[in-house]
């Protein structure tokens, strides 16, 4: 068709019954996708953060580690260093095969607030994270939990008093950002855009009172919520879910808030190949299924209105229905999200995966969508992490 100026009742007269079906289904997909971008993922880069307050509980950071040596060397030193006045570093040390209790005990002659506990193999009973998250936490002697992994690293020494800040009376669950470290390669950007696109996710969501999940790279919460809730009791069978099926069961729009600022972030190393980077994501993708219905509607609707936007333009573009209207369309969605994907980037102290995102966001719903079905229709073998 050849565009003309014709009015909105002309334009919808010429279309037939097909094109007007797929410029309906695109319009719909445009309108879910500008709520997500403009009033959900774009409070994430326009959050002012968590009033100051000037009280600084005590906090039991818990981390667990199997064969972590090299990364407890390296790592562990910035998380015992915080500027901090009253906190203390649980390590659990779960049936390490390598030197992680040679290190362990050389950093408790240096660092008095380390405390460890160890959980010894037995090879007749095996076990997953959780168990050694459950020791660590019942180890802890204080009410505020802040958990990270072994191969983390906080962006600074106020890590934990930024975090802390969120530490109040009304809020039992503090969602932080869990970044990785930038390195060369088209694999680093896009784990690091899809961990960006997940705190969109997370973080938006909780600041919309609708919290869903969290990240167990920086995570906090309250020692008594974990046991009023039974702890993992509900999924401990699964390999996966100590953070996010544990904060989409406890977390409320009441009890739930986020850090931000880029001195609470942590950050750890991304998977070096795409296809281990695929099995990791398999295996955190097993957990939705067990997600409220609630948190499943708004990840779904998400997912399946960019499979609406894409399937119904390349359709129209095909039928070469008004063209230039419908590339205004995606031109339109496109600068708004690349608008507010930088916004959130500059926030969140990402770079340089900008551009990738206009890949990621049309092979994605593909990606996952595949991932989906396979976890259904197969198993994975239990692991550690």
């Amino acid at each position: 068709m050849i565009l003309n100026r014709l009015p909105v009742s002309d334009f919808l007269y010429q279309l037939s019954i097909y094109e007007l079906i797929l410029a309906g289904v695109l319009f719909l997909g445009l309108v879910i996708q500008l709520y997500y971008y403009l009033g959900v993922f774009l409070k994430v880069a326009n959050f002012n953060g968590n009033p100051s307050n000037n009280i600084q509980p005590p906090v039991s950071i818990v981390i667990c580690a199997r064969d972590e040596e090299a990364n407890l060397s390296t790592f562990l030193p910035l998380v015992l260093e915080q500027s901090y006045p009253n906190y203390e570093v649980v390590v659990v040390n779960d049936c390490s095969s390598d030197d992680t209790d040679m290190v362990l005990e050389r950093l408790m002659r240096t660092y008095k607030h380390l405390r460890v506990t160890t959980i010894k193999q037995d090879e007749k009973f095996t076990h997953t994270k959780k168990l050694a998250l459950t020791i660590g936490i019942k180890a802890a002697k204080h009410d505020w939990l802040l958990l990270t992994d072994a191969d983390c690293r906080p962006e600074s020494k106020n890590w934990l008093s930024t975090m802390a800040v969120a530490f109040t009376q009304d809020n039992e669950v503090v969602l932080g950002y869990g970044g990785f470290i930038p390195e060369k390669g088209l694999t680093n950007k896009i784990v690091r855009l899809d961990a960006l696109y997940t705190a969109m996710l997370y973080l938006g969501a909780a600041l919309v009172r609708k919290p869903y999940m969290g990240v167990g790279r920086n995570l906090a919460y309250k020692r008594n919520l974990f046991f009023s809730n039974k702890g993992f009791a509900s999924h401990s069978q699964l390999a996966s879910g100590d953070d996010d099926l544990f904060v989409n069961e406890v977390a409320t729009s009441n009890n739930t808030t986020v850090v931000v600022d880029p001195g609470a972030h942590t950050r750890t190393y991304a998977k070096r190949t795409f296809n281990s980077w695929l099995n990791q994501k398999r295996r955190h993708l097993t957990t939705g299924s067990r997600y409220k219905s609630g948190s499943k509607w708004y990840l779904g609707t998400e997912l399946f209105s960019r499979y609406l936007f894409y399937g119904s333009a390349i359709a129209l573009i095909a039928l070469q229905a008004y063209p230039l209207i419908i590339a205004g369309i995606i031109s339109l969605r496109l600068i708004i999200r690349l608008s507010v994907i930088k916004a959130v980037m500059i926030r969140l102290k990402e770079r340089k995966i900008l551009l990738i995102s206009l890949v990621y966001d049309f092979i994605s719903p593909i990606i996952f969508g595949t991932i989906v079905l396979t976890n259904k229709f197969s198993t994975q073998k239990t692991k550690w992490r």
